[in-house]
């Protein structure tokens, strides 16, 4: 009786664990106010613009400059130097040949080792400051 009583018990405990990791999840994953500040969860930190800094410099840094950032421990800056053998800058904020709708797709759909970004994530408006900063006129 008690080693069946003790397999009984043990689907009840493994659904009570699994239940408390869920909520543990969800309230980690939880929306975030509308007041709060909105980073991408591995951002070592946030960015303030500086003075003259173009649109979207700040979703850039917050969002994007963790993978595409200086070389050489940037996985997306490195994987991009492969690729080109420096037929095109590594840094995509040295780039002046990236079409607006590539970047969407790129970042909606990933591409290689980049894994698509959702809404969620990345909003449509940070989307679309993270375009005009890569897009921008440049001297």
């Amino acid at each position: 009786m008690h080693i069946s009583s003790s397999r009984s018990a043990w689907p009840r405990r493994a659904a009570r664990a699994l239940a408390a990791a869920c909520l543990t999840v969800t309230a980690a994953t939880s929306p975030i106010h509308a007041d709060a500040e909105q980073t991408i969860g591995w951002t070592r930190q946030t960015v303030t613009a500086p003075p003259g800094a173009p649109r979207g410099y700040v979703e850039y840094q917050n969002s994007c400059t963790v993978c595409h950032g200086p070389m050489p421990e940037r996985p997306g800056t490195r994987a991009l130097a492969a690729k080109y053998k420096g037929s095109l800058p590594a840094m995509l904020e040295q780039r002046t040949d990236l079409q607006p709708d590539f970047i969407r797709m790129t970042v909606r759909n990933g591409i290689s080792l980049m894994p698509p970004f959702r809404k969620t994530e990345i909003s449509d408006e940070q989307l679309d400051a993270i375009v005009a900063y890569l897009t921008r006129p440049r001297s």
